[in-house]
């Protein structure tokens, strides 16, 4: 007798549907029109441009463009009350901090649903991880601030100056709280620069800055494109440069910056690999492959884009991996069904797009689920390859959209020399019951970070980044604070 195979078949047939759960978006506050936020006053510009919710493919607002004059203001605000700051008793600079995290909290609701309209991501995504864990860091670093002599003992602890602070499209708001808490925790003022397709939710971190009294130039953010950043990276009077972005733009950053003193913090790109042995619990990776590559589109630096499984279990790995994928559900983010929401631009559409065609064209073989497609806005369906090798385009190059490559090894060996034929060093996740040969295994991969039996899980105590041209320099935890700290040795 033919017996179902899915739990909802055996119950409901073929009658299984998801009727729509569509998270209102009436409540959230925002202006058609944002000048920049500089001196703790919101300031207009001479030229705007917009930012488009990629699900709709409508205007969100619109956000001044900053020049290089918009730069100078921000970092002589900056300069200027960084002679304050520095001096403020660190117990009173966690008392700010803390207020900022706490405000998010109250207004995550709304943040939520800002974050996935500018970006495009699921609103359970936003809703239940970037925002909680961008208050988190928050939370975190402002037990930090008056606590640095225990942080280094032996070290006496002092800020640098001025941080230029630029960000990424896909984590925004937690991004943003990446780089300014560990900054405003050690005593040093910011400008910082969200990326020109998702501001939205940094203009409403600047409220939430002068609603939390923070003094004005201790957070400056200004907007605009790429010649903003530059900007801010060569402004003599930047002392620390933070940057989360693509390989290339990481290499400009580190030439410009070169025969100068400032501090560089590189947070770069990444080609992860998620290594799964004969003996790991396959149903518990395919979830965690899944979540490697599925989560916010693919639009991850850690993402787990290259599926290493050992060749005697891949025709099993594969087989439920196809069968968890047409569970994915595609389509509006504030839809709370919705798994894989809108890819965050046109122009990565069309990168995603190529990539893929050049894997079918070297002879990948594709795979995607029959899912339902919108018909307007930036979408492109869950995929992944068999028959990838090494060399391959799709198995080097950072295609940051959902695309997986599946590859197999046989040996232990095997498995870390694929994992590390890459540029790149950020992130890989091991699957195994055997805690030796995890650890093991660990040990040998050239990436920072190395989850066990799990993928993508973030804590703010936790230091992050990469190796290689994935970057160089921590984010989170005591490891992250050093970057933004002089140490002298007593």
């Amino acid at each position: 007798m033919n017996r179902p195979t899915d739990v909802r078949e055996l119950l409901f047939g073929d009658t299984w549907e998801y009727s729509p759960a569509p998270q209102s978006a009436d409540f959230a506050d925002y202006r058609d029109q944002y000048g920049h936020f500089i001196d703790g006053e919101f300031v207009e510009d001479d030229e705007y441009f917009e930012s488009v919710n990629p699900a709709t493919e409508e205007t969100l607002a619109e956000f001044a463009l900053a020049d290089a004059s918009t730069v100078d203001r921000a970092v002589d605000a900056a300069r200027d009350a960084y002679e304050t700051w520095q001096q403020t008793p660190p117990s009173e600079r966690a008392k700010y901090i803390f207020r900022i995290g706490r405000m998010i909290k109250e207004k995550s609701r709304e943040i939520a649903v800002l974050e996935s309209m500018d970006g495009g991501k699921p609103i359970r995504e936003s809703r239940d991880i970037d925002i909680p864990l961008a208050a988190a860091h928050f939370f975190h670093y402002a037990g930090w601030a008056d606590k640095l002599e225990y942080a280094f003992p032996g070290a006496e602890a002092s800020s640098i100056g001025v941080c230029g602070q630029v960000i990424p499209w896909n984590f925004p708001l937690l991004m943003a709280a990446w780089k300014i808490a560990p900054a405003l925790a050690t005593g040093n003022t910011v400008v910082i620069k969200p990326a020109e397709t998702t501001p939205l939710t940094a203009m409403k971190l600047a409220e939430i800055v002068q609603e939390a009294g923070l003094p004005p130039g201790v957070v400056n953010i200004v907007t605009g494109a790429g010649d903003t950043g530059s900007a801010i990276v060569e402004h003599p009077d930047v002392d620390k440069v933070a940057f989360t972005g693509s390989t290339q733009v990481g290499k400009v950053i580190q030439r410009a910056v070169a025969g100068t003193d400032k501090r560089l913090t590189l947070e770069l790109g990444g080609k992860g690999s998620n290594i799964v042995f004969d003996d790991a619990p396959i149903d518990q990776a395919v979830e965690g492959i899944i979540n490697g590559i599925y989560f916010n589109q693919g639009h991850v630096c850690c993402a787990g884009s290259r599926l290493l499984v050992q060749e005697n279990v891949h025709d099993e790995v594969v087989a439920k991996l196809q069968h968890r994928m047409e569970t994915l559900r595609v389509g509006a983010p504030l839809d709370k069904n919705t798994d894989v929401g809108a890819i965050n631009s046109k122009q990565q559409l069309d990168k995603i797009t190529d990539l893929v065609e050049a894997g079918v064209e070297e002879g990948c073989e594709l795979y995607q689920p029959s899912c339902e497609m919108p018909d307007t806005g930036y979408f492109f369906e869950p995929t992944f390859f068999t028959n990838v090798t090494p060399s391959n385009r799709i198995a080097q190059e950072e295609i940051f959209g959902p695309v997986l490559s599946v590859m197999t090894f046989r040996t232990p060996d095997e498995a870390v020399r694929k994992a590390n034929n890459t540029p790149y060093g950020l992130a890989c996740g091991v699957w195994t019951d055997k805690g030796s040969k995890l650890f093991n295994v660990a040990g040998e991969l050239d990436c920072g970070v190395v989850w066990g039996n799990t993928y993508n899980q973030f804590d703010p105590g936790s230091p992050f980044g990469g190796y290689k041209e994935s970057g160089f320099g921590r984010e989170g935890g005591r490891q992250g604070l050093l970057a933004y700290l002089e140490l002298d040795e007593t």
